[in-house]
C-alpha cells in the first residue's frame, strides 16, 4: 500500500514530530488541528472563533488531500469544557451535511498552546 504525506500551507505548520495528514491507499488520517491562524501561528480568540478556525484548518488539509468534508467518515473533537458542545454542533452544521461522520466528543484537561478545542479525523476518498 502506498503512503504519502499531505501538507497544506493554508493550515498551520506542524509544531512537532508529525505530519498534517497521511494518506494510505484511499484513506487519509488527519492529525489534530488546534485553532492556530496559519499566517501568525497564534491562537484565535473566543470559543466560536476557535471552533471555526479548527474546521478551516481541517478543510485546508482535506482539500490538499483531494477531498472534502463529505469524505470525512470519523471526527474526534477534544474540548477543555464540554459545556461548549452546543456551539461545536452549531458550527459543525455549517461544514457538514447528512450523512454526518461518526464522531466522538471528549473532555480533556488541557490542549496544546492553551487551545479550547482540537479535532482530528479520518476521510476516505473515492
Amino acid at each position: 500500500m502506498s503512503k504519502s504525506v499531505i501538507t497544506s500551507d493554508k493550515a498551520p505548520a506542524a509544531i512537532g514530530t508529525y505530519s498534517q495528514a497521511i494518506k494510505a491507499g484511499n484513506t487519509v488520517y488527519l492529525s489534530g488541528q488546534i485553532p492556530l491562524d496559519p499566517k501568525t501561528m497564534e491562537l484565535v480568540e473566543g470559543f466560536e472563533a476557535q471552533t471555526v478556525q479548527v474546521f478551516e484548518n481541517l478543510k485546508s488539509v482535506i482539500e490538499a488531500a483531494g477531498g472534502s468534508f463529505k469524505d470525512v467518515v470519523k471526527l474526534n473533537i477534544f474540548l477543555t469544557d464540554l459545556s461548549h458542545f452546543a456551539t461545536v454542533n452549531e458550527v459543525m452544521g455549517r461544514y457538514f451535511q447528512q450523512p454526518y461522520p461518526a464522531r466522538a466528543a471528549i473532555g480533556v484537561a488541557a490542549l496544546p498552546k492553551g487551545a479550547q478545542v482540537e479535532m482530528d479525523g479520518i476521510l476516505v476518498i473515492g
